[in-house]
């Protein structure tokens, strides 16, 4: 009879959905990458480098989890900020459970606070990832786990790494049995959903982010206007526009003799070759839209 259930067991195919949140830059793009085994999120040491829900797929043979990668949630301070946090929220009612991921190395605040009050709600299954586990002596990490225990009781405490990919084998264990029964929403090999267009704009905004600093990065936004395969050239034609607030943005991303502008474009093509196996001609150009960030309908055309 133990053979029996054990096979029935092994039968059942797990699927759903999962959202990863938490505040800002507390590793959720990383974990994400990390989990798939291949980089579908940009990642840089920049809060708020994400701005879109962006989904991963990871496909075995007894299940199907469908990550979906959100914006930090923090105190919005432009409409741009808030969008982001409505996407965020809205994910965690949409979802069969909820990896609320935590940096060990910052202090329990008032928003992990507010963060497990809206977890709470949530009717999903939720696991409390305390990631960069790395970073803090050992001795520390089981009073930090008392602490979140008592803010969200009852829910399992899973210390991790994404960086360094540790404990990542019995989180996917974990989060497999929390889903229900359920069927293939997506082709085995497929890990993301995201057009290549999406994918080439967001690598480029990713290194806006790496090369420049205080405001500019989250003051610009990146369109592809011009997206053409060319196969007896084997070449990928990409135009695109940097969109930003201000002409001292736009200086600062067109730079000295264009040096700046020249070095995102080289790193951005460099990395969508490699995603894409091809040759790429990219070609970027630099747009003011004043005050974007605050302007809805502006907001509405860049898909924010």
């Amino acid at each position: 009879m133990e053979e029996e259930s054990q096979k029935q067991e092994s039968d059942i195919h797990r699927s759903g959905f999962v959202a990863i949140a938490g505040r800002p830059n507390v590793g959720k793009s990383t974990l994400l990458n990390q989990l798939l085994g291949e980089k579908v999120a940009i990642v840089t040491p920049k809060p708020q480098t994400t701005r879109n829900r962006i989904t991963g797929i990871k496909t075995a043979p007894s299940y199907q989890i469908i990550f979906l990668d959100t914006p930090g949630i923090h105190r919005p301070h432009s409409l741009m900020n808030q969008r982001m946090v409505e996407t965020a929220l809205k994910t965690l009612n949409e979802v069969d459970a909820v990896l609320w991921l935590i940096d060990v190395s910052e202090r329990i605040g008032s928003e992990d606070e507010r963060i497990a009050g809206i977890i709470r709600e949530s009717r999903a299954t939720t696991l409390i990832l305390l990631n960069k586990i790395d970073l803090i002596p050992k001795p520390e990490l089981l009073p930090l786990m008392e602490r979140y225990a008592a803010l969200l009781p009852g829910r399992e405490i899973v210390p991790i790494s994404a960086l360094k990919g540790e404990n990542l084998t019995l989180l996917l264990e974990l989060i497999e049995k929390s889903l229900p029964e359920g069927p293939r929403y997506y082709l085995e090999g497929e890990v993301t959903d995201q057009t290549e267009r999406f994918l080439a704009a967001e690598i480029i905004r990713e290194k806006i982010f790496l090369l420049t600093r205080e405001e500019v990065p989250y003051a610009t936004a990146v369109t592809i206007e011009e997206f053409v395969e060319k196969r007896e050239k084997s070449l990928i034609v990409i135009k695109a526009t940097i969109h930003a607030e201000r002409e001292t943005q736009k200086g600062i991303l067109i730079g000295k003799k264009g040096s700046m502008l020249k070095e995102i474009g080289r790193q951005a093509r460099e990395e969508i070759e490699l995603l894409l196996g091809c040759r790429i001609f990219l070609e970027l150009f630099v747009r003011v839209d004043k005050d974007w960030t605050h302007d809805p309908r502006a907001l509405r055309e860049l898909g924010l």
